[in-house]
């Protein structure tokens, strides 16, 4: 009786201390978006995000998902948060999604170009990993303007040297979306989830997705 009361405790003491292993090395993936990872006009157990962090709970338990996005949120704006945010949160990986606002306001693209690539240079230190995801503009922004903005993301991606996701509304049905006809509605968050999970699946260091 004494025996097994002693074998009882030491497993005990080894489940314990797993335990602790575990939650001692779990990684952070920091989402830091707009409100197209904001889940905005859905609810929020119903976005991407959420369903990336049940995802990552299962398969991947070494990490957790921290969604620091906002809605409205612009590049100019990205710039200013990301570094509070990164101190914050210490993420191993970044998954940048910003420039949606600034292409719907007109913004210049020299300017969304040169504060995406500030937030990557400051995600990139001390070795953390940055996924960068795309948007593209619809076509009633003229030609030369949603060229331009589309090709950006692939330029930035390459110049940096960082994985890029080139669309992120890839394989949204039109039927897909609020009424507004940008923002996705819940049905779509699968979807928006696997395009997002091909390109970061790279990054993470186990692959059993």
């Amino acid at each position: 009786m004494k025996l097994l009361t002693f074998f009882k405790s030491v497993l005990l003491c080894a489940c314990c201390l797993l335990s602790g292993v575990s939650g001692a090395q779990q990684q952070t993936i920091l989402v830091f978006g707009d409100s197209l990872s904001a889940a905005y006009g859905i609810p929020r157990a119903s976005g991407w995000v959420n369903l990336l962090q049940q995802e990552v709970q299962r398969s991947h338990p070494q990490y957790k998902v921290v969604n620091a996005s906002i809605s409205g949120e612009t590049t100019s704006g990205g710039r200013q948060r990301i570094a509070p945010a990164l101190r914050q949160h210490s993420p191993s990986i970044v998954i940048l999604e910003l420039g949606a606002n600034d292409g719907l306001r007109g913004t210049s693209i020299a300017d969304i170009e040169t504060n995406l690539s500030a937030i990557i240079q400051q995600s990139r230190k001390s070795n953390r990993k940055v996924l960068l995801v795309g948007i593209q503009l619809p076509p009633n922004y003229g030609k030369n303007y949603t060229d331009q903005f589309k090709a950006l993301y692939s330029r930035l991606a390459q110049r940096h040297k960082v994985e890029l996701v080139p669309f992120m509304l890839k394989d949204v049905q039109p039927e897909q979306f609020q009424a507004d006809n940008l923002h996705p509605t819940a049905s779509a968050q699968a979807q928006i989830l696997q395009t997002i999970l091909d390109k970061l699946k790279p990054l993470l260091q186990t692959n059993h997705f």
